[in-house]
């Protein structure tokens, strides 16, 4: 019988195991947070809740597991605003934005930022004078910007229009995030403007540099200090993940101090660039994407996972701070092959540097981070309940020695550079094309041989 027609009616369906995690007490008092929420940008936008628009077949199934794009899942099924249906009149609410931009359409096969609440049509050098480069990426670069009005200096993240980059997903959940509730080691994004060529972020400036060249400044670092600064940087993760978001690529260049006073608060968690939003508790992410030493078994072996490859690379950046080595390249004669192979073995390295030196609690709290298997390895709230962070304030103070300072950077810079040159996949032949074929083929007295 078909579920729901039995003498439960409704109820059959409630108590389905696919809806196990529903209160649906809750749910009719409308004490659940939602796992979305539409973006409206006008109050126009909700007038098509009506039969004309709900009547059509959907395009896109709302069974979809929720992520950034969540707001895409009701088009033509629906909720419809009217800059998803009237491309033709949608310039003139955008101040004379080309059609198709503002209409939420494509440019340059990148979807337009216009169709996001809080972005802005006109071009940036009207509110701002940029300056020089001070940081790049593969589908960005970072410049010194002052605002024309107030004198401020900023940071704008420049992001190519590119069909392979999309930045939209970025920019929509980091202007999602109210400033009255933003964590304060979040970088704050100001202004996002929407070029004919480029999208411009513009952020606050991070003048005190990155963690890692700080870390290796010193010298030494106690684990106190260590213990203040993982504290900081696994409440804004945990920050992050309660927020259903993801940054996946929680490498030290992207963790970076404010100003110079080298402060723990002074922390800032920055480029989201390849950050994602969690699907719902059966989803998982599936796109690989890494940076060498900072990457977890799973993202490797192209497996789901999810908020447990920010928790690795934390471990990772506790491991390096307190040893004085990167876990998993020894040198800067390390292969790419030789350190994945390391990773995906999940060996951690336990008689080198000043492993021996540490505290049992910080040895059990690494261990845990760095677990092979993301579904025991700690969240970032069980890692903040962990006895060596909540007790961070009588942790030893006894000086550790990055034993090669220069070789912790030098084996990561070879190690992406590496990763960069090694060229494409080899391309797929013809079996007869193998070299097995070929001595087949050319072996006395075979068939092809004597041809």
């Amino acid at each position: 019988s078909l579920l729901g027609a039995g003498p439960e009616g409704v109820e059959e369906i409630k108590k389905h195991h696919y809806f196990s995690t529903i209160d649906w007490e809750k749910l009719l008092k409308r004490a659940l947070a939602p796992p979305f929420k539409p973006a409206v940008s006008r109050a126009e936008d909700a007038f098509y809740f009506d039969t004309e628009f709900t009547s059509r077949t959907p395009r896109d199934s709302p069974g979809v597991p929720p992520s950034a794009t969540a707001h895409e899942l009701f088009r033509g099924f629906s909720f419809v605003a009217p800059t998803l249906l009237q491309d033709g009149c949608a310039a003139g609410l955008h101040g004379g934005a080309p059609a198709a931009a503002a209409a939420g359409g494509r440019q340059n096969g990148v979807p337009s930022l216009l169709r996001l609440q809080g972005v802005k049509p006109s071009n940036i050098t009207s509110e701002y004078d940029l300056k020089e480069e001070i940081g790049h990426g593969t589908y960005s670069v970072c410049k010194r910007c002052v605002h024309k009005a107030t004198g401020v200096e900023y940071a704008v993240k420049v992001s190519v229009r590119d069909p392979k980059w999309d930045p939209s997903e970025e920019v929509q959940w980091l202007l999602r995030i109210p400033v009255t509730t933003r964590h304060p080691n979040v970088v704050a994004l100001l202004d996002v403007y929407d070029g004919d060529k480029d999208a411009y972020l513009v952020m606050e400036l991070m003048r005190g540099g990155e963690l890692l060249d700080k870390m290796l400044q010193h010298e030494f670092l106690s684990e106190r200090e260590v213990g203040a600064i993982m504290y900081v940087v696994v409440q804004a993760i945990g920050y992050l993940h309660s927020n259903g978001v993801v940054h996946r690529d929680l490498k030290p260049s992207n963790i970076l101090y404010c100003d110079d006073s080298e402060h723990p608060d002074k922390l800032r968690i920055c480029d989201f660039g390849f950050a994602k939003q969690l699907r719902a508790e059966n989803g998982l992410l599936m796109t690989p994407c890494y940076t060498a030493n900072f990457v977890a078994p799973e993202v490797l072996k192209r497996q789901g996972y999810d908020a447990a490859c920010d928790i690795w690379s934390l471990g990772v950046l506790m491991y390096t701070m307190l040893v004085g080595k990167t876990p998993f390249a020894s040198g800067s004669l390390d292969t790419p092959k030789q350190i994945l192979s390391r990773i995906g073995e999940g060996r951690i390295p336990e008689n080198v540097g000043n492993w021996e030196a540490i505290t049992p609690p910080a040895k059990d709290l690494v261990r845990a981070m760095l677990h092979v298997d993301p579904a025991q390895r700690l969240t970032a709230q069980q890692a903040l309940r962990h006895p060596w962070l909540a007790h961070r304030a009588t942790l030893p103070q006894l000086q550790l020695a990055f034993h090669d300072a220069s070789a912790v950077k030098g084996a990561m810079s070879a190690t992406f550079k590496a990763l960069s040159e090694q060229g494409d996949l080899p391309s797929l032949l013809p079996i007869n094309a193998s070299n097995l074929a070929q001595r087949r083929k050319n072996k006395p007295g075979s068939k092809s041989s004597n041809d």
